[in-house]
């Protein structure tokens, strides 16, 4: 019968679910909306050694968490089992993997409903447009036009829309006609099981330079401590010895004591005071 068949293929396909997360220790959830196929494919080809993709319907993957009874924590990744999703069954470190992720996004014409990925920022200039009804949409988006040289001109740079606003089908409309794409398509992580850490979105995302600068800062403050302080570690000794070098030489050089590195510069030193005092002498 069509329904057995249809029954021992669900429960093939949940047996196989159930073998991909006993075998990797990452189990993530992206999801599909605005995701091209093409885009999708890419992804695939170019994680094919690192990651296994798969669309799976959220109730199979949620009968495979059941089977799961050796992962208990598993079973808190159903709160986020909603939507159209693609699993990602691998064994990268999470973070890097929603990093890739990020990175293989595209820009895209919005349509109506959509959310700006960025504050969106229509650039002074030629529209490209001739005269005529686009005048009116331009205005009635907030954009200040003028006619010139035969083509409609945006008077100066405008926000028409910030970063999280939906985009009406009105301002859609006239970002498609000046060619700006404001929002981007692409597998966003959703969140991460990680060996019972369930790991959210929000913090899956790493600013990379914003992070590299608070190392980097860290770094140079640890550093200057640690000769503040006259830590010696393996990073620091050179400078350390170089400034007690320099102090020494210059306590050497005050309290006029003769050795190999001070001769000449004591030397000079008492050749100026005697001239300073035989102009006195002089003088007087």
């Amino acid at each position: 019968m069509p329904s057995q068949q249809i029954l021992q293929k669900k429960t093939s396909e949940v047996e196989e679910i159930t073998q991909l997360i006993n075998r990797y220790r990452i189990i993530g959830i992206a999801g599909l909306q605005k995701v091209r196929a093409a885009q999708l494919q890419e992804f695939k080809k170019n994680l094919a050694d690192n990651v296994y993709m798969r669309v799976v319907k959220n109730t199979l993957m949620k009968i495979a968490i059941e089977n799961c009874s050796e992962k208990p924590e598993l079973k808190k990744l159903m709160d986020h089992i909603t939507g159209a999703n693609i699993y990602l069954f691998t064994d990268l470190n999470p973070f890097k993997l929603a990093l890739i992720l990020e990175r293989g996004k595209v820009k895209t014409a919005a349509k109506a409903g959509d959310v700006a990925a960025f504050d969106v920022v229509v650039p002074a200039g030629n529209t490209g447009q001739a005269p005529g009804p686009i005048i009116s949409q331009l205005n009635a988006v907030g954009l200040p036009t003028r006619i010139e040289s035969g083509s409609v001109w945006v008077n100066k740079d405008t926000l028409v829309a910030r970063k999280g606003e939906v985009i009406s089908e009105r301002l859609a409309s006239v970002l498609s006609k000046l060619g700006i794409k404001p929002v981007e398509a692409g597998l966003a992580m959703k969140v991460a099981y990680d060996e019972g850490l369930i790991i959210i979105q929000e913090r899956l995302r790493i600013d990379v330079d914003e992070t590299k600068r608070r190392f980097e800062q860290a770094h140079s403050d640890a550093f200057a401590l640690s000769l503040s302080t006259t830590y010696p570690t393996p990073e620091n000794v050179i400078v350390l010895v170089q400034v007690a070098h320099k102090e020494a030489y210059t306590l050497a050089l005050i309290a006029a004591v003769p050795a190999k590195e001070t001769m000449a510069d004591l030397i000079r030193r008492a050749n100026m005071e005697m001239s300073c005092l035989r102009d006195k002498v002089s003088f007087s």
